[in-house]
């Protein structure tokens, strides 16, 4: 059963009472460390992990004055605290902590993606499942082609998911690195044994080498993966549109009891998620862009990419989440109609058989030049007068010195393409 959408589930890692408890919980970790080097006396660490705290509009009231979010972090906390404060924030930077929690945040935010790629991943299956032998039409140009099946179209998508969940897992790993060295990221002022510590306890590597700030290639690399994910969400959406169009109808996404297409045509039945989706997939490739230009700062950091950040981040995984999310949704309850995928199969009167015919031919000893020429020359009358395609055949002595009406008519035979399907699915595990 797949839940409906609540915005909450992602919204939340995003809300500044995580951020805070993100920050707090780095800072108390900072003076932990400092406490096994002998920098801050036992009893003001237990003081300071008793007494250390915030209020989130304590924080706002001072940030009015200070026009600094982490000092005014620091000022809440140190109210609470009492003298024992002076030990909080030694040694760091703002960005110590910036960049550390921000890596913890989309750490989340990657976990919860997982997840929704896992419950998409999981109706994909099962539609493919369900669907591994229902013929249809494969079109390239938008033009028939040859049959393929609706469930080899679902196990395609289920390999880009799979493949979506490897590059997620790629560019959490590439995130989920912290940094406590200082203002120019060369310990001055922090030994580095407490970066090891803190970066120990939260479950993140220490950069290796660091600025101000961690360097923004990693967070490029996670956004331009939910970048990469939100394509082919609008791939997947752009083709079931298109499969629902009145002319085709082969799929169409839920249409709920009660729902309104138009406000003027009561007939209307449109892919408005569809559509949702691939608007929506323009919006992270656009903040994906804009990550890509933060990886450029001046010298040992300045502030250009952190406006950017505090908006393209949060926004692009709750889209991505909201996108995952709705796409499953459509994914089971999707309404696949067999008949009308018939219907179009035959729309061409046998046109989709003519490859067979050529390769026949070849066999019986033509050359592929002639051979191509004579199916051809059938196939465009036919597609002209929209007559069959293998009476045509039938009525050539040039096919029929070669070809028996028997041989022909094992020729038109919709299993041959079924044949490898079960080949398909196994390699592809399912």
């Amino acid at each position: 059963m797949i839940e409906r959408y609540t915005l909450p589930e992602m919204a939340r890692i995003w809300e500044e009472e995580n951020k805070f408890r993100k920050w707090l919980e780095i800072e108390i970790y900072v003076c932990e460390a400092w406490a096994e080097l002998g920098k801050i006396p036992p009893e003001a660490l237990a003081e300071i992990k008793e007494k250390a705290g915030f209020d989130l509009s304590r924080v706002k009231e001072i940030e009015e004055t200070v026009r600094h979010d982490v000092i005014a972090f620091l000022t809440s906390v140190a109210e609470r605290v009492g003298d024992a404060s002076k030990y909080i924030h030694l040694g760091l930077t703002s960005s110590d902590i910036l960049d550390t929690a921000l890596a913890l945040l989309m750490r989340e935010a990657a976990d919860q993606l997982f997840r929704r790629l896992e419950d998409l991943r999981t109706v994909l299956v099962d539609k493919a499942k369900e669907h591994k032998y229902t013929l249809m039409m494969g079109r390239t140009h938008g033009v028939h082609a040859e049959p393929t099946t609706f469930g080899l179209k679902m196990a395609l998508w289920v390999m880009e998911v799979d493949r979506h969940m490897e590059r997620l897992y790629q560019a959490r790993e590439m995130i989920s690195v912290g940094k406590i060295s200082g203002a120019v990221g060369t310990f001055a002022n922090v030994d580095p044994r407490v970066e090891e510590y803190v970066c120990r306890k939260l479950g993140l590597k220490p950069a290796k080498v660091s600025t101000q700030i961690i360097q923004r290639d990693r967070h490029a690399q996670y956004m331009t993966t939910l970048a990469v994910i939100a394509s082919s969400l609008e791939k997947m959406a752009t083709e079931i549109r298109n499969l629902q169009r009145t002319d085709i109808l082969e799929v169409e996404e839920p249409f709920t009891q009660g729902q309104k297409g138009s406000s003027a045509m009561p007939h209307k039945r449109n892919p408005i998620m569809c559509e949702r989706i691939a608007g929506l997939a323009r919006v992270i490739r656009g903040n994906a862009l804009a990550a890509l230009e933060n990886i450029t700062l001046w010298h040992e950091r300045d502030l250009t990419h952190s406006s950017v950040e505090r908006v393209i981040i949060p926004e692009s995984t709750i889209l991505l989440d909201y996108m995952l999310a709705k796409f499953t949704e459509v994914i089971a309850g999707l309404n696949v109609y067999p008949e009308n995928m018939r219907r179009n199969l035959e729309a061409t009167h046998g046109l989709v058989f003519s490859q067979r015919v050529l390769l026949a031919l070849v066999e019986k000893g033509l050359l592929r030049e002639e051979a191509y020429a004579l199916v051809q020359r059938h196939a465009m009358e036919a597609w002209r007068k929209g007559v069959s395609f293998k009476e045509l055949l039938l009525q050539d002595p040039e096919i029929t010195s070669r070809l028996s009406p028997s041989e022909i008519e094992k020729l038109f035979d919709y299993s041959y393409h079924l044949k490898y399907v079960d080949y398909i699915f196994k390699r592809a595990g399912l």
